[in-house]
């Protein structure tokens, strides 16, 4: 894996658990603007659209360097439209860019011939 492959899954992999804890704040910013006077849901929305754009173009720079296939790349999206789905992107992506280091060092030192 490539230094830019591996800063793009890095930067989708940053921005997920970010953009999961906004997309629950602003639930619960939903639901106290229904039941009580505060309301939150204009900063929070904001923040989370911010948020869920840098996941969808860093989600784009991803699939575009590591060419997934489309049932992956619809994982990872799927992912994001699911109010705490950051945070298993998160960690797959986590678990992904592990085995591609241990894959780099396998090729490497000779162990794997791929």
């Amino acid at each position: 894996m490539d230094i830019k492959t591996a800063s793009a899954l890095r930067r989708l992999r940053l921005v997920s658990a970010p953009e999961a804890v906004s997309f629950l704040l602003l639930i619960i910013c939903s639901v106290l603007k229904r039941t009580t006077d505060f309301n939150a849901v204009p900063v929070m929305g904001m923040v989370h659209g911010v948020l869920f754009l840098l996941y969808v173009l860093f989600w784009l720079d991803a699939w575009n360097r590591t060419k997934w296939n489309v049932k992956t790349a619809a994982v990872y999206f799927i992912l994001s439209v699911l109010p705490a789905g950051g945070f298993f992107a998160e960690r797959k992506l986590k678990r992904e860019a592990e085995a591609a280091v241990i894959a780099s060092r396998a090729r490497r030192e000779g162990v794997v011939s791929a």
